[in-house]
């Protein structure tokens, strides 16, 4: 796959049909599975399919949910695309009114509240932002019947936030600030105010006085997210141009001058095969787009902005290979993340 980053969508047809065939083979995969639920009985002892008839696949809840992302994603930017009759077929399947339906009722019983709290919550709103407003019958279809779950999550993170007085540091799926920008792309693109009003308000408290940041400790041994650049990818999108970059002079004083170069060249990754270590090849994705969006908030004379896009385009480099691969523990993830990475909107 292409590690360029010329224009606002650097993905071709080619390389959306292999992420597409990627997520196709995925999506409707029972098995393996990871179901990371609260059992309340013997009655809840079921098979994923039976709980979850719509995110089923994929290993678990929450790359179900960025796989059928990526699928509406690459349907949307490639109309044409030869899996495109492929890909209605199969969110036909899975994103229907009673499947969808029963997602939402999962959150309603007893010990639900907090299941994939708040990346999975996320991605779903990604795919209800990712749905919105397309003028596609089959999009139109897929995003009413996703409300039911999208007023349930919204829900949920309005009753969560307020009571999350610390922020998640980690470079896995809790990680506070990247759940808190997925969310707030949402939030915007709805017109949902209220919401992002929240949003702003618990990343301010979160994360506006930090400075100094230890990012020389990255990356942690199964990070696909750093901590360090995703707190400022989100930053950037919430402080105007000129604030943010006073923050981010505070934040990370050593990027201008290529430090710390654990941050700015890509992760060693011993085994991708393997379900932890793997993980960093995801982090090679995720720090090119936090960078890439980083830069482009930064003033053009800045030293750090040319510094952050060189790294990017390592870490491009060396993530985008990995992203197609024929060994599951990647394979059901790892395209979503490509995609985000190749399809940022930037000015």
């Amino acid at each position: 796959m292409s590690s360029q980053f010329e224009g606002k969508n650097t993905i071709n047809v080619q390389e959306a049909a292999l992420c597409a065939r990627q997520a196709l083979h995925s999506i409707t995969r029972e098995y393996p599975n990871a179901p990371g639920q609260v059992l309340n009985s013997p009655a809840d002892i079921q098979s994923p399919k039976a709980l979850h008839p719509a995110f089923y696949g994929c290993f678990d809840w929450h790359s179900a949910v960025h796989s059928h992302w990526t699928l509406a994603r690459l349907l949307r930017l490639f109309p044409d695309l030869p899996e495109g009759a492929t890909i209605r077929a199969a969110l036909n399947t899975t994103l229907t009114a009673a499947n969808l339906q029963t997602e939402a009722d999962y959150f309603d019983q007893p010990n639900h509240q907090a299941f994939e709290r708040m990346y999975g919550w996320a991605w779903v709103l990604q795919l209800d932002a990712e749905l919105m407003g397309w003028d596609d019958p089959d999009g139109l279809n897929w995003h009413r019947d996703l409300q039911p779950l999208t007023r349930i999550i919204t829900g949920l993170i309005k009753n969560f936030l307020p009571k999350q007085t610390y922020p998640i540091r980690v470079g896995t799926h809790p990680n506070t600030a990247f759940n808190l920008t997925l969310c707030l792309e949402y939030a915007r693109k709805a017109g949902n105010r209220e919401l992002e009003t929240l949003l702003v308000e618990r990343s301010l408290d979160y994360f506006k006085a930090d400075k100094n940041y230890p990012a020389g400790w990255e990356p942690g041994g199964s990070d696909f997210l750093s901590p360090a650049l995703t707190e400022a990818d989100l930053m950037s999108q919430i402080l105007p141009e000129d604030q943010f970059s006073r923050w981010f002079e505070e934040f990370l004083p050593g990027v201008a001058g290529g430090e710390p170069k654990g941050l700015l060249y890509p992760a060693i990754v011993s085994d991708h095969s393997d379900p932890a270590l793997g993980h960093l090849n995801g982090l090679q994705l995720s720090r090119a787009w936090a960078m890439r969006r980083i830069a482009h908030t930064l003033p053009q004379n800045a030293p750090a902005r040319p510094i952050l896009l060189e790294a990017a385009g390592r870490h491009s480099q060396a993530g985008l290979p990995q992203a197609i691969t024929s060994d599951y523990m990647g394979g059901h993830w790892l395209a979503s993340f490509a995609v985000y990475l190749q399809t940022l909107d930037l000015p």
